[in-house]
């Protein structure tokens, strides 16, 4: 019996490889226990972790959670690619901050949609990212959509390209806006909707507006990628939103950048 489903798990997972995964039931990346469908990447580290950066803790706030602690750059690819889903994440902030970011807001985030070489991010394929589409975690910017480039095997820089309504804010910037002008975006942030324009780099920022959970509450955030559109929520909050995106399927990364993190949710759900 457990050989037979050692091989139907192997049979899954050499699947992955060859097609993105639409759930047709909840899976579950995170089952309280392990780190198992995902690898760790780091700058200059790569697959290995001599930090313990990524690990499980028995208990935070009475449950297993995955920690991040935010020690370097880099993040935790899911081992399969995924399309068509429903994501839901519940996250809270740890006290410690790293490095150039010890004194600035504590800044995460989830990249959707990856594609390529784990660091591709840089044409050495040091960096810490992929290309993709990040579902930004960071005070005072939660929801936020970052447009993120990766190189490939020639040292081609391309970026993703997204359909979104927007306008301009006081200083410039683009804002997300329902009823604003759609256009195509693919080398910039487009800030969540309510995102302060007073909005400054440092640790503790919080905006009058800020969905998400004070201090070190949990936060719930909601992604539904459906082919090219992404919507974002966060705490059952509706911030921002895009279609006919360049990119329909890829990996998930959770990413390390300067803040301790924990995840106690990751799902993803079938659409309806």
């Amino acid at each position: 019996m457990k050989a037979s489903v050692l091989c139907l798990f192997t049979a899954v997972w050499v699947f992955a490889q060859e097609a993105a995964i639409r759930p047709t039931q909840t899976l579950r990346l995170f089952d309280g226990k392990s780190l198992d469908p995902f690898e760790t990447w780091l700058v200059d580290h790569h697959h290995s972790d001599p930090n313990r950066v990524f690990t499980v803790v028995d208990a935070i706030d009475g449950a297993p959670a995955i920690r991040i602690s935010g020690q370097g750059f880099g993040g935790l690819i899911t081992r399969q690619r995924f399309r068509d889903y429903k994501l839901v994440v519940e996250y809270r902030w740890g006290p410690l901050t790293w490095g150039s970011r010890k004194d600035k807001t504590r800044d995460n985030g989830i990249l959707l949609h990856c594609q390529g070489r784990p660091g591709n991010s840089r044409p050495d394929f040091n960096g810490p990212w992929m290309k993709s589409i990040e579902f930004q975690i960071i005070e005072g910017g939660v929801g936020d959509i970052i447009l993120v480039g990766g190189y490939d095997d020639k040292g081609e820089l391309t970026r993703p390209s997204l359909k979104v309504k927007t306008r301009k804010d006081r200083d410039g910037e683009i804002v997300f806006d329902p009823n604003g002008e759609e256009g195509v975006h693919s080398s910039r942030r487009i800030n969540w909707w309510g995102r302060s324009e007073d909005w400054v780099d440092k640790l503790g920022f919080r905006g009058p507006h800020d969905p998400d959970t004070p201090g070190s509450g949990w936060t719930r955030l909601e992604a539904i990628v459906d082919g090219g559109s992404l919507t974002y929520y966060v705490n059952g909050k509706l911030v921002n939103q895009g279609r006919e995106s360049s990119l329909t399927e890829g990996k998930l990364l959770f990413q390390t950048e300067g803040a301790e993190i924990y995840f106690r949710r990751i799902d993803l759900e079938p659409l309806p």
